[in-house]
């Protein structure tokens, strides 16, 4: 929906079922169930998860002619793509395995350029798209310096034939589209300096030459070509879990040239570490409804000399729980937006309304704003609410937290 200069929807990852057939029938049913209760006149927009699977039905024209009925008869439109998970979502284990197949595969390069053709079809005139996408790959994947150089290697080789097809795109239908690249913990890129060293010491060095080759543009246009169609998506769950900023974010990005094509609104679940032993094996037993198998939940601490500690998995984090020296965690781990606190313990909503306050006053950082919660299957029994209502609030506490 339209609020302001913002395009603001929920991700439909929160929807279980990895085919188009599934995917479609969840829209059809939530769509405007969620539009009824948020009272929304407007045109509807939609933050749409395609599977691989889904996006090799909804490419071919007759279900894409489908689609494009039903969104016209629902007032609705879609701006925005998540695209980061490849295959199964749901009710399976999944762990490690969101980023596969990762940037140095064709089978991630051929799905996102597949998506971006979809998405231009969907695209309304006038509006930006943007798709968000894995931080090149799982960063424990790579034991060595130099398998994480080649994969850097073929990864930006793979980003830059997608900046090719999307400026290509842009030239034949004027459909201006983003990949919006998303650091999250334990990816190869997971907060702001890795982002930025993406650009510097792999994008522009390899793709200015060969871009401006391949396009007979100047190095100056063949830089601006990469920055315009590689974007961020800053996911306000992952950026909380490493302690960052928003505003200081979002200056060094600003600094850099670098553009936000996507704010994922989400929260991660925060716990402060009390000094005795009886509170925290009273914490422990707090989060152990949190300890589930299907996704990775990695726990960064912080400690009193500001030093982060990282454990890949909440399980990991636990077995330290009772002798760690951090002050208080941070788990990846995204809880309902709506709620601050869960008894004892808490999520990183402060850093929401802090984006949301930067970006109120400052509406160039982005346009695109989604709603992230897709973890409602796996929330503890008394923090679910019916999906369409859970849905509703997110959106609706949003809404009332950008007024």
């Amino acid at each position: 929906m339209r609020l302001d200069n913002f395009h603001l929807s929920y991700c439909s990852n929160i929807h279980p079922g990895e085919s188009w057939a599934a995917t479609f029938e969840n829209l059809k049913l939530y769509i405007p169930e969620v539009r009824n209760r948020l009272d929304v006149s407007g045109a509807f927009g939609i933050g749409l998860r395609l599977s691989n699977e889904a996006s090799l039905i909804l490419e071919k024209p007759d279900e894409l002619e489908k689609f494009q009925a039903w969104l016209k008869t629902e007032n609705a439109y879609v701006f925005t793509l998540n695209g980061f998970p490849y295959g199964d979502f749901h009710r399976q284990v999944v762990k490690e395995k969101v980023h596969y197949p990762d940037w140095t595969t064709d089978d991630r390069k051929n799905y996102t350029i597949r998506s971006f053709r979809i998405l231009a079809e969907l695209l309304p005139e006038g509006i930006d798209g943007g798709i968000s996408t894995s931080p090149i790959s799982y960063r424990h994947w790579f034991k060595a310096e130099a398998e994480l150089t080649q994969a850097m290697e073929t990864a930006t080789k793979n980003l830059l034939e997608v900046v090719v097809e999307l400026a290509a795109i842009e030239k034949e239908t004027g459909k201006f589209l983003h990949l919006d690249i998303e650091p999250e913990p334990d990816g190869i890129l997971e907060n702001s300096d890795e982002m930025i060293w993406l650009y510097t010491d792999w994008l522009l060095p390899m793709g200015v030459p060969v871009l401006g080759k391949k396009l007979g543009i100047s190095e100056a246009d063949a830089a601006q070509l990469i920055k315009r169609h590689i974007q961020v998506c800053y996911d306000v769950c992952h950026f909380a879990i490493v302690y960052e900023d928003p505003a200081e974010t979002f200056a060094k990005f600003s600094a850099q040239g670098i553009q936000i094509g996507k704010i994922q609104i989400s929260a991660a679940l925060k716990i402060s570490i009390p000094e005795s032993v009886s509170e925290r094996i009273e914490i422990l037993q707090k989060l152990q409804p949190f300890v589930e198998s299907t996704y990775l939940h990695q726990v960064v601490g912080r400690g009193t000399n500001q030093k982060l500690t990282s454990y890949s998995d909440l399980p990991q984090a636990i077995e330290k729980l009772a002798e760690t020296e951090d002050e208080e965690w941070r788990i990846h781990f995204h809880v309902p937006v709506f709620l601050e606190n869960y008894g004892a313990l808490s999520s990183t909503q402060s850093a929401i309304k802090l984006v949301l306050n930067q970006i109120s006053n400052n509406p160039e950082i982005t346009n695109h704003l989604e709603v992230e919660t897709y973890t409602w299957e796996v929330l503890p029994e008394d923090t679910k609410l019916s999906l369409g209502e859970s849905i509703s609030r997110e959106l609706g506490w949003v809404i009332k937290n950008m007024s």
